[in-house]
């Protein structure tokens, strides 16, 4: 497995779109407001790709991981961490989580942050694991219980 950063030279674009919605597909019927990997489409995924810092595993032949890193005031946003769900289970996501980790301190950057939807507890247990806690609750715009948690890692 090959981590390379993704950049203005990428041109998988496709590809990287099928890996994310496969990855977050597992999510549709159990979370509410949708995944917003719902809106993605090539032209937005390059524009993500300019405006963010991308990270890409490949097995040789294809994709089957990625995070998008997103610098904020006081953390390193993170944001569409996908992984093939063939390849789930095999410290993909740990490797990536690594490489952000490892961007944040580079951008002098004391911790990393990601919301995660309530209803997925799964992926709660799995952030708290990596050494995320979680910080507050986050409410998507027209619902008024909470949708997501925040969750930071401090490095």
């Amino acid at each position: 497995m090959q981590i390379f950063r993704i950049d203005g030279t990428f041109d998988r674009h496709e590809e990287l779109l099928a890996l994310i919605l496969g990855a977050f597909s597992y999510m549709d019927g159990q979370i509410d407001p949708p995944s917003s990997a719902h809106a993605l489409n090539v032209e937005s995924l390059r524009q993500k790709i300019a405006d963010e810092i991308a990270f890409g595993v490949s097995d040789g032949e294809r994709l089957v991981g990625c995070i998008f890193c997103k610098p904020e005031a006081d953390c390193l946003y993170i944001g569409k961490l996908a992984v093939a769900p063939q390849t789930q289970g095999k410290g993909i996501g740990r490797r990536l989580l690594a490489e952000a980790e490892m961007t944040a301190r580079t951008l002098g950057l004391p911790a990393l942050r990601l919301l995660t939807r309530i209803e997925l507890v799964d992926n709660h247990r799995a952030f708290a694991a990596w050494g995320f806690i979680q910080s507050g609750t986050m409410c998507h715009p027209g619902f008024t219980r909470p949708t997501a948690f925040e969750m930071r890692k401090t490095l």
